[in-house]
């Protein structure tokens, strides 16, 4: 269930307008909005790496690997297929934010594709012993959405898995009476997790108490996230 963008929206003009403080347009909010969703689905990485170094426990919904987990499959994609071409060249998926493997079906079986260094291929191809084939194949990533698979014969049927990037949100509207009204159809929600809003609630009005100078709806922003923090990590 991702979470609806025009809740978030009326929840943060709710608190800025409580006490006549501002107003965030629309144009103002999608900015803020999709700069805070990257940086929570970012962060979805590093807390990952720093929760797997300690114990987790045996009960699932508490357990903050498998939260964070839950949180990042929806973003997971399986045995997407590469733009292959000749001279074994690859092109990736135009949605791909963090690749993982690399496969190529033989017909009979899929094989993993094994990730190579630069600076290790041409050792790796010189050698009779550890040059690829097409059962036990390498690639190089040649830049952020291209590849280079060896043997350079295979030139079809490879997939990736990778996670993909949340999509752009927006607030969409039409305009009445000289005054923005939310238009569903030209929105976009947030793909976080619904458990995300308050977060996002809370970090959008942040950025908006910068925006508008008022330093109270920063403090009380920021001391509420240092809060969630504190209590995610204990």
């Amino acid at each position: 269930m991702a979470v609806n963008i025009n809740t978030v929206y009326q929840r943060v003009l709710a608190i800025i307008n409580k006490e006549q403080r501002g107003f965030v347009s629309p144009v103002e909010f999608n900015l803020f909005a999709n700069q805070v969703q990257m940086d929570i689905f970012e962060q979805y990485f590093y807390d990952l790496n720093q929760f797997l170094r300690i114990p987790g426990n045996e009960t699932r919904h508490a357990d903050p690997v498998d939260i964070l987990e839950e949180k990042i499959d929806i973003f997971e994609k399986f045995r997407q297929d590469v733009t292959m071409s000749s001279g074994g060249v690859g092109a990736l998926p135009s949605s791909v934010y963090r690749l993982g493997n690399l496969s190529y079906n033989t017909g009979t079986d899929y094989v993993e594709i094994e990730h190579i260094n630069q600076n290790d291929l041409n050792p790796i191809i010189s050698s009779p012993l550890t040059a690829p084939t097409t059962e036990r194949p390498i690639y190089i990533k040649t830049s952020e959405t291209a590849i280079q698979v060896y043997p350079t014969t295979i030139t079809s049927a490879v997939t990736c898995n990778y996670i993909a990037a949340p999509a752009k949100a927006e607030w969409g509207f039409t305009t009445v009476l000289n005054a923005p009204q939310y238009n569903a159809s030209a929105s976009t929600n947030f793909e976080l997790h619904h458990s995300e809003e308050t977060d996002l609630v809370i970090k959008i009005l942040a950025l908006a108490g910068i925006e508008i100078q008022d330093v109270g709806i920063y403090q009380i922003a920021t001391g509420e996230d240092t809060k969630n923090i504190q209590q995610e990590k204990q």
